[in-house]
């Protein structure tokens, strides 16, 4: 696969990001983001016993295979927090080169969090996904291409209608490679003025993943017509349809 030198990337990516549409949940015409619904209304018929992947602490993601998917040989590991995490994984599920996306919790002090603990912003987590990607198909620089054009990275705490500490824009790097990347990208895009105000990102060192509770897995495939799906989710994804066409599973 060719891969292109770093700084051509980052010109070419503050060059897509001046020219296409951004893909913000606060820019939907006419009304804004609803909320995301209750759990209680969210959530399926279940004991109320918590998920076995919920009770063990993941340092890695799930590399379920999907629909008879095999694993390839080499598989490494992203982690973003970018709001929303049922909107993160829609994203980068469409990608060809992703092998599983997993949405959970990193960044807090808190061990084993609940979905509930981590919404009221006192455990310190963010809402992230687990990117299990096999970088001969995508690179890591693709899929910051791709962070960086699918949320606003200049709103501290805050994506749309949703806001907390949990929503923060982060990137988990587990390589010194991956910081140096997003590091270099965060800065080309300032210089160049690639969004109308500073990046506020944060970029810091992977420590520990907890995957979220079971419902909330492939969340938007499963609940397409609900209120915040279709205004929030799926637009998102129709618009990352268009913009990364060339990056898309078949």
């Amino acid at each position: 696969m060719f891969v292109r030198k770093p700084a051509l990337i980052a010109i070419a990516l503050v060059a897509c990001l001046m020219t296409a549409p951004m893909l913000l949940p606060a820019q939907y015409p006419g009304k804004p983001a609803p909320a995301k619904p209750s759990r209680n209304k969210t959530r399926p018929n279940r004991s109320g016993a918590p998920s076995k992947a919920a009770q063990s602490k993941e340092k890695n993601v799930d590399t379920t295979p999907a629909d008879g998917e095999s694993q390839p040989a080499k598989l490494e590991t992203a982690t973003f927090g970018n709001g929303c995490f049922w909107c993160s994984e829609a994203v980068f599920q469409q990608l060809k080169g992703v092998y599983s996306v997993m949405p959970g919790y990193s960044g807090g002090i808190v061990e084993q969090p609940t979905y509930e603990q981590v919404c009221t912003g006192q455990t310190g987590h963010a809402e992230v996904i687990q990117i299990s990607y096999e970088p001969s198909v995508i690179t890591f620089a693709d899929l910051l291409e791709v962070f960086w054009q699918t949320h606003d990275p200049t709103t501290l705490n805050q994506q749309g209608n949703d806001i907390g500490t949990q929503y923060r824009s982060v990137i988990f790097y587990h390589t010194p490679e991956q910081k140096r990347q997003a590091e270099h990208y965060k800065q080309k895009l300032d210089q160049e003025h690639a969004f109308r105000r500073p990046i506020v990102t944060e970029i810091t060192s992977f420590a520990e993943f907890y995957p979220a509770e079971d419902y909330h897995r492939d969340y938007y495939n499963q609940h397409k017509g609900e209120g915040y799906c279709m205004a929030v989710i799926r637009p998102k994804v129709s618009k990352v349809k268009k913009v990364f066409h060339d990056k898309l599973k078949q």
